[in-house]
């Protein structure tokens, strides 16, 4: 079983995440903490495989909590994936070159963190099976950096980070976002947004449903594709 340390400040949303962890194959539970010194020593004391990190926490703030993971040997090797609603590039940019493997953006449903959960069950699986003088090949590389994330041919002008964010807003909404909405939630430009939407529509990762009301053209309303 993976060991996952659960860290978020709100006790109701610590307790949804526990469950979702707890619904995932492989996977349970090893601790919850609500600040960010009970998640370094629950770290220390729990040795989870796993941390759930929140940003927002009541003492220290959640990269402060990854840097100090990092800077502690006995730490180090812990893997911390960030669950926030914290969607600046600022944090997203940090999180990055701390080391967290992933960056999911709150709200989430309990199908976007399972899919996470079990990318990251596939690159244990695939770290333990290499031993760690053992050469890797590029396909083991590839596999280990890339087992957290969807591999996506973005046209020219498109980037990753923002695809992401336009992709975890579209989870979080399954009843759909208007171009305008989903402008809204990501903080970006809505034509910014509609190039991604429009792409993801193109690639069939989001379908368009019309929605007609009052005078003008219909809303154009995009879902993401489970």
């Amino acid at each position: 079983m993976i060991r996952v340390l659960v860290v978020d400040d709100d006790f109701m949303v610590a307790r949804v995440h526990s469950g979702y962890v707890e619904r995932t194959a492989g996977f349970t539970v090893a601790g919850v903490a609500h600040t960010g010194a009970d998640a370094l020593r629950a770290v220390r004391d729990l040795a989870p495989d796993l941390v759930l990190l929140d940003i927002y926490l009541p003492d220290l703030d959640g990269l402060t909590v990854l840097r100090e993971l990092r800077a502690d040997p006995a730490t180090e090797h812990i893997d911390v994936m960030v669950i926030t609603a914290a969607r600046d590039v600022g944090t997203i940019r940090g999180a990055l070159r701390g080391g967290a493997l992933h960056y999911l953006i709150k709200p989430f449903s309990a199908t976007a963190l399972r899919e996470q959960l079990e990318h990251f069950s596939a690159l244990h699986r695939r770290l333990h099976q290499l031993p760690p003088a053992e050469a890797a090949a590029q396909e083991d590389v590839d596999v280990m950096f890339g087992a957290l994330r969807t591999t996506r041919a973005l046209p020219k002008g498109l980037s990753e980070q923002t695809a992401d964010l336009v992709e975890q807003a579209l989870r979080a909404h399954p009843d759909g976002l208007s171009a305008s909405e989903c402008a809204q939630v990501t903080a970006l430009s809505r034509p910014s947004v509609r190039r991604y939407l429009e792409y993801f529509a193109a690639t069939n990762r989001a379908e368009v449903r019309l929605r007609y009301g009052g005078t003008g053209r219909p809303e154009r309303r995009y879902h993401w594709r489970p």
